[in-house]
């Protein structure tokens, strides 16, 4: 056998993360449905963690399965004034057996603009800062919690998004820590996900937890 490569652990760590992930898919579609016939999936954690990012792997992972995205539905103004439009064009639809559709939300217009589909499938992800809040809850399977704390995701969004986003940046920072303060989602996740590295916590794939989880994010 021939010496390790350079590259090896990166692509052992890879295909642990792929794993896991289809894992992951194979569980929540052994789960019961929660919202009609639909299993609905939450990616929640602070903004810049990854939620986006991982939402699109596991719904490749599940073989295409939609993705509500949440800032389509928040607004200036209500950054978190969301949930009632969730509800009525997303949730009752989908727990009718029907397809659903959403109005989205143009950041640059500063107004409604456009519709996004959303089919009727076993499994539907929600994204976004605030998915596994207290109103959406009782509608969900499995809450997956993105594990990377507010003030390193703040950096990383702030890298990404540029300085003429800095003071939206600062607000947003605001009201995140009062909605998290007021309405925590973590410690009913079911399933954490470092938000650096991918990787599903051990222990995290199980139903969803009432009471905060202890087990350390999977490192290489």
């Amino acid at each position: 056998m021939g010496p390790r490569t350079a590259d090896a652990p990166d692509a052992s760590g890879a295909r642990a993360v792929r794993d896991a992930l289809a894992a992951l898919a194979d569980g929540l579609r052994a789960l019961p449905p929660s919202c009609g016939p639909v299993r609905l999936v939450a990616v929640d954690g602070h903004a810049g963690s990854g939620k986006t990012t991982f939402a699109a792997r596991l719904a490749a992972a599940l073989g295409g399965a939609p993705v509500v995205h949440l800032d389509d539905l928040a607004t200036h103004a209500e950054p978190f004034g969301w949930t009632e439009r969730l509800r009525t064009e997303v949730l009752e639809p989908l727990a009718a057996g029907r397809d659903a559709a959403h109005r989205v939300y143009d950041w640059t217009l500063r107004r409604f603009a456009g519709t996004a589909a959303v089919p009727l499938a076993p499994v539907v992800l929600i994204e976004g800062v605030g998915a596994g809040r207290r109103a959406v809850r009782p509608w969900l399977s499995r809450l997956v919690w993105m594990e990377l704390d507010a003030a390193a995701a703040r950096r990383r969004g702030e890298q990404r998004d540029g300085p003429e986003l800095a003071e939206f940046w600062a607000g947003w920072a605001v009201a995140e820590s009062a909605h998290f303060a007021a309405d925590p989602s973590r410690p009913f996740a079911g399933t954490v996900v470092d938000g650096v590295t991918g990787r599903i916590a051990p222990g995290t794939v199980g139903e969803p937890s009432t009471t905060p989880l202890t087990c350390a994010i999977a490192t290489k």
